[in-house]
């Protein structure tokens, strides 16, 4: 009877484990968003909605992007626009705007006079200021997919809705940092999305983000995390939402498009940036959020580690495969959903690269000073 070491009994245990954990994550939570199906939206009820934009220095931006949102194709919305202290020619842009396009409200701070960094101070005067019940929160440099933006994240409001996710996607460009950046904000997506399906919303990106101003003013705003530049949307969402009030909008109609960075380096200090607000998700996000990478480490790491020694590799290769193909179909199924073209093959072969870089990312990453809000 052929006799095992204590470092392979103990290697293929926690391969085994590792993999059991993964098909949770994967059949359990992930499948949620790879197998929804969207619900009627109805087109009776049209809401009125405040557009609230903060921008600081958008010049650029606004001129590219502010007509899209103000064409939308809906009968009852205005668009509320903070010009946060900007010394480029945004203020007379709006200006100009705002003549042509009565739907167009424009809040002009000529100082600054935000205590804290980032865009939390003028986007809650956006919000204070809206005239509408319903808020729909973009960025400066982003740019609706359809003229039905608005009318497809207002109607995914129902009796008890508070808050609604919807997907802000990069742009699809030539070159592996674009190919990179979507696949994170796909991996991102993927992970926040199941979660408010398993009624754990934990954040929502703050490109396409909707929730009522009752909720925000009720939350008393950002002012739980005002001292962080970040956080006015995973905080925010973080603190309001739960599985009653909440839900998901991907109806491609719905998705606001940004331009990506055109380099890892640029990229990567975006990416830090964001991470920084990661310290202070609730303790079960973080666990939920932490257990997956690490238990896709170390199935990687005790599969290398099995080969290596030669043990049972027919068995290590068959829970590879079997893993490899619970992956493949949550990811065909959920990047179906996004839109997200040409990743595909690139989401199961980056994965080792991936999951060691984030964690990396969140360990060097420091809150800097903020100049910029994206």
């Amino acid at each position: 009877m052929q006799q095992f070491s204590t470092i392979e009994i103990i290697l293929s245990g926690l391969m085994l484990f590792s993999f059991l954990i993964q098909l949770i994550y994967y059949w359990g939570v992930f499948a949620r968003l790879a197998f929804y199906k969207e619900k009627h939206i109805s087109e009776k009820n049209k809401q009125p909605v405040s557009v609230v934009i903060a921008a600081r220095n958008d010049y650029f931006h606004l001129k590219e992007n502010l007509i899209a949102i103000l064409e939308q194709d809906y009968p009852n919305f205005e668009v509320v626009v903070v010009n946060h202290a900007s010394n480029d020619e945004t203020k007379e842009l709006l200006v100009e705007l705002s003549r042509k396009y009565p739907r167009l409200k424009p809040i002009h701070f000529d100082e600054d006079v935000n205590f804290f960094k980032g865009k939390k101070f003028p986007l809650s005067i956006g919000i204070k200021s809206a005239a509408h019940k319903i808020l729909l929160l973009t960025d400066a440099d982003c740019n609706p997919s359809t003229d039905k933006w608005i009318e497809t994240v207002a109607a995914t409001y129902v009796e008890g809705t508070e808050v609604v996710l919807g997907y802000g996607p990069y742009r699809q460009e030539k070159g592996l940092v674009n190919k990179f950046i979507r696949y994170d904000t796909f991996m991102v997506a993927m992970q926040y999305f199941s979660l408010a399906l398993a009624g754990k919303p934990y954040m929502g990106v703050g490109r396409n983000l909707s929730y009522t101003k009752n909720v925000f003013l009720k939350n008393k705003g950002f002012i739980s995390h005002y001292n962080i530049a970040s956080g006015d949307d995973d905080l925010f969402i973080s603190e309001v939402a739960n599985k009653a009030n909440t839900r998901i909008q991907i109806n491609p109609a719905s998705f606001v498009y940004s331009k990506p960075k055109k380099s890892f380096g640029e990229w990567a200090k975006q990416k830090k940036r964001h991470l920084t607000t990661g310290s202070e998700y609730k303790f079960s996000t973080k666990f939920f959020l932490g257990f997956f990478s690490l238990s896709q480490g170390l199935f990687y790491a005790t599969t290398i580690a099995m080969l290596l020694l030669h043990f049972f590799p027919w068995v290590v290769i068959v829970i590879f495969s079997c893993r490899l193909l619970t992956q493949a179909i949550i990811h065909k199924k959920v990047l179906g959903k996004l839109q997200e073209k040409n990743l595909f093959v690139f989401s199961l072969l980056l994965e080792l690269g991936y999951i060691f870089l984030i964690p990396f990312f969140a360990l060097t990453g420091k809150p800097a000073k903020v100049t910029q809000w994206k």
